[in-house]
């Protein structure tokens, strides 16, 4: 049995010393979020920097022509993509897209385990987005992008459990150690991104149900719900007060709801 604080200090020890290497935003993202930052940014600047990589120009103009957002006229060009879509949501959409390609194994053994860590992320980020709906303060796509990092802690767990044979095996006690180690790891990853705060703190406080950041609903409250309607999981209280649900309610039945989100999943996992 390997105890989950020594392996939480090993695997700090291990990224301080190199050994272990955070996952990192790929240049074309880090332009295309320095580009969106730029108040006077024009969709032509940002569809330059987003054709210089060919899988994302086409999953972007996926999107666009997807239920989700396609309009009368079919999008054939990324920037025609980018200025129907809107800069800000296309940052979150790019963010995405390259967050699937983080969420990839290095090695066949834990192959499994990494495309179901991104399918759960999927699936928080999809019900996030549309829980976002009813609350002004909170920007869906961004609601979306909560969803999709909220778990990234997880992947370095992943790449060291490979070096642990037992624990490759034991899926039970690589569950708890992820749950308790992802958490650390993930904020650690958002903040070398530089993450705004408000997405930064996610990974910190998705699992807690009494969590409490304020007067009004924040993107950790989205996921905290999200994570407690998808998995049953007891608590969250205060994060529906403030959402504005009862608690017992099974969301996803609510009509329309699961329409919406079965759509987000669909993009995000095609």
């Amino acid at each position: 049995m390997i105890d989950k604080h020594e392996f939480l200090e090993t695997l700090q020890s291990a990224i301080q010393q190199n050994k272990i290497t955070l996952p990192t935003l790929p240049e074309v993202a880090l332009k295309v979020k320095a580009a969106v930052d730029r108040e006077n940014s024009t969709a032509v600047e940002i569809a330059e920097i987003i054709t210089t990589d060919a899988a994302i120009s086409a999953r972007l103009l996926q999107v666009a022509n997807s239920p989700l957002y396609r309009g009368r006229v079919a999008i054939e060009s990324v920037q025609m993509a980018v200025t129907r879509l809107g800069i800000r949501l296309v940052r979150s959409l790019v963010s995405s897209l390259i967050m699937q390609q983080i969420f990839r194994a290095t090695s066949a053994v834990l192959d499994n385990r990494f495309r179901a860590l991104w399918e759960e992320s999927v699936h928080v980020a999809a019900l996030s987005r549309v829980l976002s709906y009813q609350q002004s303060q909170l920007d869906s796509e961004q609601a979306m992008l909560a969803g999709l990092i909220h778990n990234i802690g997880g992947l370095p767990v992943l790449k060291m459990a490979e070096n642990h044979p037992e624990l490759v095996n034991d899926e039970t006690q690589l569950n708890e150690i992820i749950d308790f180690v992802s958490p650390t790891i993930g904020s650690l990853i958002l903040k070398n991104w530089e993450f705004p705060e408000a997405l930064a703190k996610i990974p910190q406080h998705y699992c807690d149900s009494e969590y409490n950041g304020g007067d009004s609903a924040d993107f950790v409250d989205l996921v905290i719900v999200a994570r407690q309607q998808i998995y049953q999981l007891e608590g969250g209280l205060i994060s529906l007060d403030k959402l504005g649900f009862e608690a017992n309610v099974d969301i996803v039945n609510i009509e329309g709801i699961e329409e919406e989100v079965i759509q987000v999943e669909e993009i995000l996992l095609c």
